[in-house]
């Protein structure tokens, strides 16, 4: 279930935050008339639809795993499980499939308005899937609006249900995450075009858009973690936040900024720290407010320290490393030299896929922070499993895996191909008669000034 759940969120993680981006992209080329704004946007559609189609499939196979390997789950929380995903079918899926044809093929065959309203209304139907998606996880993690009759979740209230006490923070943590990941994305692409000195125009916007997205989510992101720790995970879930500090007793008031967890023997084998960092994060700057710790929590009720511990450190560093990087592009820009620091274009090129790692982070703190129960404080994880044979679990593992891996690595391969082809061929030359065409020569082969001429007057 966890590879699956990872495979299929590594879609989204990218997906949704496009589906915003390319409805921008066609408002402003509706708007301006500008050409460039056409290429982005037939440019970015392509890497948007491919991995839209992986995202759906994907999730299919979730489905099908709730109902065969967690039989017992499916059987208790049906009566609420059930419904919120018919929502997402209902709602996400439904505008979806009636709007992702216009949007995928209507260019230059619909008026621009209603190819607009299409990007719209397709990114309209992601937002909804992540609605409710999250709704159902976050009921998990924090169940309410219920009573346990006759073996099964039976729901009181749905106002409850959907509204429950983490649903709002972690659904605008999870957006926002979406939208950062997106952001680094775009502006990764745009960067290796930056290094390689071709469609520039098309690249310097994709960087420019790409790292203001990201600079206005990033700081947002840090508050909403923040929040989501605080608020939802030290009052409803501490055995998250003591696996996530990675103290076994209490009292330290430091940081780890590395460990290597022996749950079985309740200790660290090794860990380094930082003294007060801790309380500081806590905001108590006089070094006196002490993490919690994991003895306050019996063994049996303990999650799994290791993944909860590094994946909140994966998703930490990941996330000091993006506010760097913006950090540092935002004294470029205002230095101008954001257009001539070739070395910050290939970091900026290579640091693609940490908004997807450091998202992707996220979700192995908040599953395996909540072990060993499926339904928080309610269900555990290992009452909820199906009665299968071991071959037939070891089996499926393995096919899903290579089969996981072969789409994946065909997805990548697919980006790849089309940032080698380059966005040139989705320059509407008659479409636009009066734009000027661009030069995509290398800038050291045109003038002495590394700066093709055709690009006098695009910033």
């Amino acid at each position: 279930m966890a590879i699956t759940l990872m495979f299929h969120m590594t879609f989204p993680a990218i997906t949704v935050g496009l589906s915003a981006f390319v409805c921008v992209l066609y408002g402003m080329y509706w708007r301006t008339g500008s050409a460039v704004y056409l290429q982005m946007f037939r440019f970015w559609r392509r890497i948007f639809a491919v991995g839209f189609g992986l995202g759906v499939v994907s999730g299919i196979v979730v489905t099908f795993e709730l109902g065969l390997n967690w039989g017992i789950f499916a059987a208790q929380t049906g009566p609420i499980e059930g419904p919120l995903l018919g929502m997402e079918v209902v709602t996400a899926f439904f505008v979806e499939a009636g709007f992702i044809g216009l949007l995928l093929y209507g260019d230059g065959r619909i008026g621009r308005a209603t190819m607009f309203a299409a990007s719209v209304m397709v990114s309209i139907g992601t937002l909804l899937s992540t609605f409710w998606i999250m709704d159902n996880n976050s009921w998990m993690q924090t169940p309410s609006g219920f009573v346990f009759r006759n073996g099964r979740f039976e729901p009181t209230n749905w106002i409850d249900i959907i509204f429950n006490p983490s649903f709002l923070w972690r659904f605008a943590h999870m957006l926002d995450a979406l939208v950062v990941s997106a952001g680094f994305l775009i502006a990764g692409i745009g960067a290796y075009y930056l290094v390689k000195g071709n469609a520039l125009p098309f690249a310097r916007r994709s960087v420019s858009i790409g790292l203001g997205i990201a600079a206005i989510a990033l700081p947002l992101q840090l508050y909403l973690g923040d929040a989501v720790a605080g608020r939802i995970d030290f009052v409803y879930q501490l055995p998250k936040v003591e696996a996530m500090e990675g103290d076994w007793t209490g009292g330290n008031t430091g940081w780890l900024v590395f460990a290597i967890p022996d749950q079985q023997a309740q200790r660290n084998i090794v860990q380094i720290s930082i003294p007060c960092l801790g309380s500081a994060f806590d905001k108590d700057l006089t070094c006196q407010t002490a993490n919690p710790g994991l003895n306050n929590t019996p063994p049996a009720d303990q999650p799994t320290v290791a993944p909860v511990f590094w994946g909140f450190r994966v998703m930490w560093y990941g996330s000091v490393l993006l506010f760097g990087t913006l950090f540092y592009a935002t004294i470029l820009r205002f230095r101008r030299k954001l257009w001539s620091a070739t070395g910050f274009h290939r970091f900026l090129m290579w640091s693609t896929p940490l908004g997807i790692i450091a998202l992707l982070a996220g979700w192995v703190i908040a599953e395996t922070g909540r072990q060993p129960w499926v339904v928080f404080g309610q269900l555990r994880t290992s009452e909820a499993v199906s009665q299968l044979a071991p071959g037939e679990l070891v089996f499926s593992v393995v096919g899903f895996s290579l089969l996981y891996l072969l789409m994946l690595v065909a997805y990548i391969a697919f980006i790849v191909r089309a940032m080698r082809i380059g966005p040139e061929r989705d320059y509407p030359e008659r479409d636009c008669p009066l734009q000027p065409v661009l030069d995509t020569r290398p800038m050291a082969s045109v003038n002495g000034a590394g700066r093709p001429m055709s690009e006098v007057g695009v910033n």
